[in-house]
């Protein structure tokens, strides 16, 4: 091949509006592909072994702190597709827009991205849902247990509703009334993905009546902040996202920099604002209806986040 197509390999990255970490134990989520992405460069050497190169832009120690999990979960994809690199070399090129952080969904677009790329590079015919289910199985390199949300996104795009079952996940395509303003910044803290959701399993299995509680009232939350994106009720939309700040709060995934964004951009006219992600560090996400509060909100934003 004496061209690449690395325009077809992208994956977007992610917001999720609702679910964080209650996701994980099958119930609803509404997650948003954003139009930033990674892509996969895949050449095949003449001997056998891996070798990455990592040109996504990221916040600082990102790349660093992942780097032993990004090698697991590459080797994960490889393997599911059928790729040896013990006999057969490998060089992959990682690139694009999307700058790595904790909550965007960086390690899904970057293993989805790579499906993609085996799959051009090797002639096949994939589909979307095989590429998801390769994404799925990479992810388990960064996340342990993943949600699947995050591949989900990176591979379809647009807005999601999913939710894990017993079999293949379900997830349903939203048409927006009108475009989501949103803003999002980041603490710059990097967070181990298995570690936060290790946590919160053995908050669960400390307390499961506490838990249930808490998953009930954030379903209840869930179907009524889908029933305010399908209708554009933005202040109902931001009243939600508001509460589910605080059920998160509640989980203890939230932290002080997550927290002091969420109320500078409520303060600088967001009707909403939440973290978004695995949490302890990475995104928050503020809901701005107009571009002058959302140019406020990012104006406001960009005196506290490091990034």
């Amino acid at each position: 091949m004496t061209s690449f197509p690395v325009d077809q390999t992208r994956a977007f990255g992610k917001l999720i509006l609702f679910g964080e970490h209650f996701v994980v134990y099958k119930v609803p989520a509404l997650v948003g592909a954003v139009s930033a992405y990674t892509d996969c460069k895949l050449e095949y050497t003449a001997g056998p072994g891996l070798e990455v190169i990592d040109n996504r832009p990221a916040v600082p120690l990102y790349k660093e702190k992942k780097m032993d999990e990004g090698i697991e979960a590459i080797n994960l994809t490889l393997t599911h597709l059928g790729v040896d690199t013990k006999t057969r070399g490998v060089k992959l090129t990682f690139g694009g827009d999307l700058c790595c952080a904790s909550g965007i969904g960086a390690s899904a677009a970057q293993v989805v991205s790579l499906a993609r790329a085996v799959n051009i590079a090797d002639s096949r015919s994939l589909s979307e849902d095989e590429i998801n289910a390769a994404g799925y199985e990479g992810e388990k390199g960064y996340h342990g247990t993943p949600s699947g949300i995050d591949n989900t996104a990176a591979t379809f795009g647009g807005l999601l509703r999913f939710q894990r079952t017993e079999g293949a996940p379900i997830f349903d395509k939203k048409t927006l009334v009108s475009p989501i303003r949103i803003v999002y910044a980041s603490t710059g803290i990097t967070a181990s993905t298995t570690e936060v959701v290790g946590d919160v399993r053995s908050k669960k299995e400390a307390d499961e009546a506490w838990f249930a509680d808490l998953i009930g009232k954030y379903t209840k939350l869930c179907e009524e902040g889908q029933k305010a994106v399908e209708e554009g009720d933005m202040d109902k939309l931001g009243k939600l996202m508001n509460l589910n700040h605080e059920y998160l709060q509640e989980l203890t995934v939230s932290c002080k920099e997550l927290d002091d964004l969420v109320v500078a951009a409520r303060a600088a006219g967001a009707v909403g604002a939440k973290m978004s992600g695995t949490g302890r560090g990475g995104l928050m996400i503020a809901l701005t209806p107009t571009e002058e509060i959302q140019n406020e909100v990012a104006s406001a934003l960009e005196k506290l986040a490091p990034q």
